[in-house]
């Protein structure tokens, strides 16, 4: 049986993630609302952008997959972008 895909394996990744036009990566900039992984391999994250409309919206995102792609044993990955974190009703 394979290892399972942890959420911190997938932080780590996120935090080799640096957005394009300042040098800070995307957990520590807050961008990054939420990680879940499902079967022990799929990986849904809930990010947001810096700005509505970011022009660099795709390499983000693209970097986002690339480097979480980079984990031993991973599936699919889900990049859902949300305007602002999820509130509980």
């Amino acid at each position: 049986m394979s290892a399972q895909v942890t959420e911190d394996q997938v932080y780590s990744a996120l935090k080799k993630c640096m957005d394009p036009e300042i040098p800070v990566n995307v957990v520590d900039l807050g961008l990054i609302y939420g990680v879940k992984v499902a079967s022990g391999k799929d990986v849904d994250i809930k990010m947001t952008m810096t700005t509505r409309g970011c022009p660099l919206h795709d390499t983000l995102v693209s970097d986002v997959k690339r480097y979480v792609g980079k984990i031993n044993g991973i599936g699919s990955i889900n990049v859902e972008i949300v305007s602002g974190p999820a509130m509980d009703s």
